[in-house]
């Protein structure tokens, strides 16, 4: 059963506040209601929704605005339990290069957002590179990625070299010796840009990763937001349960992924 188109278009704009996408302020109900072709008592749900969480504020007579989001990055105490086998997924980052094709959509110097400097653990406003990029195979779209990386190591590639190579190898190329990265993995619906790149309907479900790298120091080096069509992507891992025989936690051992 689909879900209500409301709540479709309370879950696409909660994952732009997310994103901080709204530091202006959202667009007005007129605005939504073209963008989804809906009508105006289906937008004023879905931002009851957003206002009855406490996302966004709304005030007669003004724009409607985000509230401040929770710190982005690791949860406490999943630093030692969820570390991604880096080697591997280089390997298999190399892989999915050889057969696939990318399209640089943007490569820009901006100043880092509240969530992006939190990620990054830079000030609010020092220089990043954010990157977007939409990688396909013969069958059509594949993902459209994001990428945030600090401009005092991103300044050593830009659009030519983001256009042929995965962004792990540039890093490395850099100089940056990766150590670790932070994982999580849900689920989000397509707005009307990832629709138009990943060649699917408005709120069509995607495979949502986001990815924290940090280098052999701990600091974090790239922070990327993947969106992953699902009847072209699978996403595997093999996890090995540490301590002993009655310990609860799992590390994964190996990442792979399959695309077709």
């Amino acid at each position: 059963m689909p879900l209500p188109k409301y709540h479709q278009i309370y879950l696409v704009l909660r994952e732009q506040l997310h994103e901080g996408r709204f530091a202006e302020g959202l667009p007005g109900e007129l605005a939504l209601m073209a963008q989804f072709g809906v009508a105006r008592v289906t937008v004023r749900r879905a931002l009851e929704q957003l206002s009855s969480e406490g996302l966004i504020a709304r005030n007669p007579g003004r724009r409607t605005r985000a509230l401040p989001p929770p710190a982005a990055g690791e949860q406490p105490g999943t630093k030692n339990l969820e570390r991604a086998n880096l080697r591997g997924l280089l390997e298999n980052l190399v892989t999915m290069g050889l057969h696939t094709s990318v399209k640089v959509i943007e490569v820009a110097t901006i100043t880092a957002s509240t969530q992006v400097a939190e990620a990054l653990q830079l000030q609010l406003g020092d220089a990043v590179q954010k990157a977007v990029r939409v990688r396909s195979t013969k069958e059509g779209p594949l993902s459209h990625i994001t990428t945030y990386v600090p401009d005092t190591i991103a300044r050593r590639f830009g659009r030519r070299e983001l256009s042929k190579k995965p962004i792990l190898v540039l890093l490395e190329e850099s100089g940056v010796k990766v150590g670790r990265a932070h994982q999580t993995i849900s689920a989000r619906l397509a707005d009307n840009v990832l629709a138009q790149h990943l060649d699917v309907s408005v709120g069509s479900a995607l495979l949502a990763v986001r990815r924290l790298i940090y280098d052999e120091d701990e600091r974090p080096v790239q922070w990327l937001h993947g969106l992953y069509r699902p009847d072209r992507y699978t996403y595997e891992m093999q996890l090995s349960r540490v301590g002993s025989i009655d310990a609860k936690v799992w590390v994964s051992k190996d990442v792979s992924a399959q695309f077709n």
